[in-house]
Parts: C-alpha cells; sequence; structure tokens
C-alpha cells in the first residue's frame, strides 16, 4: 500500500486513526501492530511471514541477550541475530547478484533463484539489527513486551522507506507516549507537505525521465534535463515519503529523526552524506565504521574502513555493481577532501557546484540499470555520444516543464520554510498565515487526489530497497 494513494489516504489512515483514538492506552500498540501488518501485507501477503520471523528472531535473541548472566553467551545470541538476519537479507536481495557475478567471472551457468525483494527488507531489517546491538552493548533495555516490540518493527509510518528508526530513540514512546491535538495538527502538515512533494513534483519528475527514455530526439541538453530531473526526483521522493512518515509518527505519538536537511545546498561531500539520508549515515557511522575503528587509526586502515563502509551502502541500495561503484565514487571524494585542503578555500560558489556536479553524475550512475548504461549517459552528458547540442523536441520539453524545474530548485533549498517562518513570527503577518495555512494544506490535499485519480501507479523509489 502506498501513501499516495487513495485506499491509503481515504480508507486506511482514517479507520486506523478511528480506531486508535478509541481504544484505550493499553490496547495502542496493538492496534498499530495490526493494523501495520495489514499495510505491509496489502501489497504482498505471501512475505508476512519473513516480516513476522524477524520479529520473532529479533524478540527471543533480545530476551536471550538480557537473561544471560556471562558475555560469551550475550554474544552468541548477538551473533546468531546478526548472521539469521543478515542471511536472509542476502538470499533474497543478494543471491542473484553473487551468482551472476560468479557465473560471468567462472564462465558457469548456475542457475538463478529470482526471488522478489520483499519491501522495506533492508530497513526493517537494519532496525531490528540496531535493536539486539544496542541491547548487548547496553545502550537499550530489554523490550519483554512481544505486541510493543512487534509495533516497533512493523510500524507502518516507517516501515517500508524509512527513516532507519532505532529502537533506542522510540523505546521511551512504545511504552509511554502522550498525544497531543496540537502535535497531531503539526504531524497532518507535515505530512501533506511530503505528499505534496511527491504527487506534485516527484512524479512529474519521473514522467520527464519516462518521456526522455522513450524520445527519439536525443540531444546533450535533453541529457542534462533528465540528470537534472533525477536529482530532483529522488530527493522530493525520498524526503517526501520521510516527510509523511515523520508526520504520521508525530499524530501517533513518535518522534522520528530527521532524515533530510536540503542537502543540495551542501559545500562539501562530507557535507552532503551528513543532510542526506541521515539515519542509513548514522547507522554505518555507529554500526560499522565506529567498530572498524573510525578514523582514529593510521591512513591505511582509515581508507580500509571508509572504502568498506561506502562499498556497503552502495550494496544496501541495490544488488548491482552500478551501486558498488556509486558507493565507492563517494568514498573517493570524501578522501579527496580530506587530504586536498584548497577545496575548502575555494569561492562558496564553485564549491557548492563541485558538490551537485558530482551528485548529479553519481545520480546518474545510481539510476542506470547497468555499468556500461552509465558510462553512455555520462558520455552523452559532455557531449561523447554524437548527439546534436539540442533537438526540437528537448526545446519543446524544456518549455513545458520549465515551471517544475523553478519548483524543484525552490523546493530543495530552506528558501519557503524561512519565508514562512519569518512571516508566522510577525503579528499581522502571523495573522494571516494562520488563516491561509489550513486553506493550502486543504488544496494540497485536493490538488494531489486529483493527480492520483487520474494518474497512474507511481511507488516510492526506495521501495525497492
Amino acid at each position: 500500500m502506498l501513501f499516495s494513494s487513495i485506499p491509503f489516504l481515504y480508507y486506511f489512515l482514517p479507520a486506523v486513526l478511528i480506531v486508535y483514538i478509541l481504544v484505550p492506552r493499553v490496547l495502542k500498540n496493538t492496534v498499530l501492530l495490526v493494523f501495520s501488518l495489514v499495510f505491509y501485507g496489502w501489497g504482498e501477503p505471501k512475505y508476512l511471514f519473513l516480516m513476522m520471523g524477524s520479529i520473532l528472531l529479533f524478540y527471543l535473541c533480545g530476551l536471550a541477550i538480557g537473561r544471560s548472566k556471562t558475555r560469551p553467551w550475550q554474544k552468541f545470541w548477538l551473533i546468531v541475530s546478526v548472521v539469521v538476519s543478515l542471511t536472509l537479507l542476502g538470499i533474497f536481495k543478494y543471491a542473484d547478484f553473487f551468482v551472476e557475478s560468479f557465473n560471468a567471472a567462472t564462465g558457469l551457468s548456475i542457475p538463478l533463484l529470482r526471488l522478489a525483494l520483499p519491501v522495506g527488507i533492508s530497513f526493517y531489517t537494519f532496525q531490528c539489527l540496531s535493536y539486539t546491538i544496542d541491547v548487548y552493548r547496553g545502550n537499550a533495555q530489554v523490550q519483554k513486551n512481544p505486541i510493543s516490540f512487534g509495533a516497533y518493527v512493523s510500524l507502518f509510518p516507517q516501515l517500508i522507506a524509512g527513516p532507519i528508526v532505532r529502537y533506542v530513540d522510540v523505546a521511551r514512546e512504545l511504552d509511554n507516549r502522550t498525544h497531543s491535538w496540537d502535535q497531531a495538527a503539526l504531524g497532518l502538515r507535515r505530512f501533506l507537505v511530503g505528499l505534496a512533494k511527491k504527487v506534485i513534483l516527484a512524479d512529474n519528475f519521473a514522467l520527464l525521465m519516462k518521456l526522455f527514455r522513450e524520445s527519439g530526439e536525443q540531444s546533450v541538453l535533453f541529457y542534462w534535463m533528465y540528470a537534472i530531473a533525477f536529482m530532483l526526483n529522488i530527493y522530493f521522493d525520498f524526503s517526501g515519503y520521510s516527510d509523511m512518515a515523520i508526520g504520521l509518527g508525530k499524530v501517533f505519538g513518535f518522534y522520528f529523526i530527521e532524515n533530510f536537511n536540503y542537502p543540495y545546498m551542501s559545500k562539501s561531500i562530507g557535507e552532503f552524506w551528513r543532510r542526506w539520508h541521515m539515519s542509513l549515515g548514522s547507522w554505518f557511522r555507529d554500526y560499522v565504521y565506529i567498530p572498524l575503528g573510525g578514523n582514529r587509526v593510521k591512513t591505511g586502515r582509515w581508507v580500509f574502513n571508509t572504502l568498506v563502509v561506502w562499498m556497503l551502502t552502495g550494496l544496501w541500495h541495490g544488488a548491482s555493481w552500478n551501486f558498488v561503484l556509486w558507493g565507492l565514487l563517494y568514498a573517493v571524494f570524501l578522501m579527496i577532501e580530506k587530504w586536498v585542503p584548497f577545496l575548502k578555500k575555494m569561492p562558496e560558489v564553485l564549491r557548492r557546484t563541485y558538490v551537485l556536479l558530482i551528485v548529479m553524475l553519481g545520480f546518474v550512475l545510481f539510476n542506470a540499470t547497468d555499468i556500461a548504461q552509465a558510462g553512455s549517459d555520462i558520455a552523452c552528458l559532455f557531449g561523447f555520444g554524437g548527439l546534436p547540442l539540442v533537438s526540437p523536441a528537448t526545446l519543446y520539453y524544456l518549455r513545458s516543464y520549465a515551471l517544475l524545474f523553478i519548483l524543484g530548485f525552490v523546493g530543495a533549498t530552506p528558501l519557503v520554510r524561512d519565508t514562512v517562518n519569518r512571516l508566522a513570527s510577525g503579528n499581522t503577518s502571523g495573522k494571516v498565515v494562520s488563516i491561509l495555512e489550513p486553506v493550502v494544506l486543504i488544496l494540497l490535499l485536493l490538488v494531489c487526489t486529483g493527480y492520483l485519480v487520474d494518474g497512474s501507479f507511481s511507488p516510492f523509489l526506495y521501495f525497492r530497497f
């Protein structure tokens, strides 16, 4: 089930809200667990067993770690949880990738498993791992209530595409959270903003990308339009989902961490990754990079740690060599920024341009079906594909999508947020904003509904991860 769908907006969400409000506090986690399983099973009922198995595995391993009186036994149960969960993730997500790579290297023809990827498996696996690791480290208390633990793992607002919510961040709220109409109103506002990002901006950029691939009149300029469109598409798609998840979390009394902070305003690649998919970056930092030694090691070891983390970051996004190269691309530029100090002394405009160019090229690699297509796309961007600079089709689509690009450029900066906050802080303008805000939000909902009624199926990009 999609957040950006009529069944969710007008059937599922009202139903869960009504039941959630009516039941006593002691049953609220049960309601969330039941509805979350329905939400997940709506599109993939056959994989409900996998999620429920993960819930049972990590619940029992958490109990075993908590009850074990010796460190070796605690470590044993931690290893069990890690090995089993990563094995399941490996089978469903990476088995065919490794078999294909092995076949290509050896010339053999080992048959592929061709298993469908369970939606959101990368997200809820990482959430479960953070639980047992933190219990083992002593950073989290064991959750003895299976309903509460199941609600944490399956919580539908952030189940499918993040942010990656660690148990320690919501442990208190699972057992003792508060609700208020003011907080719910803020959550619904955040949800509607995220919905508009997805439906009005991301989906229309996706349409332009589809038209680009289908066009018979491509040009260098059209390739640049495609690359920029994908940058904006993936940002508004994923940050829109995160906004909706964080907003729904507030409605139900949870405070999820922020996942995006205007990453395209960054002045370095390091800063970009402190602003982009922040929950994933902090997860790899705390559970992989720092245990490997972080940057408090000799240079050679630091290079190794960096390459490992970014290779895993690439693989987390997808089972393909272009994702591996995409991750390693960032590792290389992070090293360059560490070893080439003059980059920090460049004028700000050049630093921002450099970041945007590297990120754009990275996303071209990210979105390619394979390395060959990525190489072809990048070559065409710089005029090496034998294409004209412009074509009649390019100019037509440029005129047609000019307004969308302007909205995308503005929306990817804090300009709108800062302007609204300044107006809201004034005496007279603040009253105007308080009156106009619900009107604008209702209009956004109506516009999004119109798009959803007339539009085609457009899943979130990160569903495939």
